[in-house]
């Protein structure tokens, strides 16, 4: 089958995105009177979301009194700050005018919230060109589960099996196997060292954003 459209996952995949989640958790860090924690800490646990970097740098659940105000202290700085860093990943930007030049749909399926996903597609450039953008809150329901990614697919008008799905994560995998796209777990995201992405289950597990171009 004819590759018809490439979807990517946002934070790991598309965007290296730690630098500046890293230097917001730091600051709340700061704030409560806790030691910074190394950037090499921060970065693996990047694509699970706020809430684990919440647990990550205080060393308590979300059950915790101060938890939910944390997250929100965390969240504001983030989000005011949300692209001083943030680049994509080497290699994404030939990658995305050779998907052009072939006239090959992408865009972006990320359980990112749109209040955040949308500032910063805007903020690095590349709302305009991106054929779909979903974000965590734009179905029901989120990875792993496949909804999101049917909805791309009704949007770039293409089926599942004409589609390629990368991502970092183990929950975008079964997203993307679930919904019938070719996978490709992207090993130069934000992978803890306890993962286990061999027995994923992709299709394939590429080094760089440039390994892509081989499945066109």
């Amino acid at each position: 089958m004819m590759i018809k459209a490439v979807l990517f996952d946002l934070d790991g995949t598309f965007a290296d995105t730690a630098p500046d989640l890293a230097a917001a958790l730091n600051q709340v860090l700061d704030e409560e009177g806790e030691p910074a924690l190394p950037f090499e800490i921060i970065r693996p646990v990047v694509s699970h979301g706020g809430n684990a970097l919440i647990r990550l740098g205080f060393n308590f659940n979300e059950q915790h009194t101060d938890f939910e105000r944390l997250r929100k202290r965390f969240l504001s700085i983030y989000q005011n700050n949300i692209s001083n860093l943030t680049t994509v990943f080497d290699g994404i930007k030939e990658l995305l005018d050779t998907l052009e030049s072939k006239q090959i749909s992408w865009g972006i399926v990320t359980n990112k919230p749109s209040w955040l996903t949308d500032p910063l597609m805007e903020q690095m450039g590349y709302t305009n060109r991106a054929a779909t953008i979903v974000s965590g809150d734009t179905t029901k329901e989120k990875k792993p589960h496949p909804e999101p990614l049917f909805y791309a697919c009704r949007e770039m008008n293409c089926q599942p099996s004409e589609c390629l799905y990368i991502g970092d994560a183990e929950r975008d995998i079964i997203a993307g196997n679930s919904a019938g796209m070719t996978t490709i777990t992207a090993l130069f995201g934000y992978i803890e060292p306890k993962d286990t992405p061999e027995n994923w289950g992709a299709d394939a597990m590429i080094e760089h954003p440039k390994d892509i171009e081989g499945f066109l």
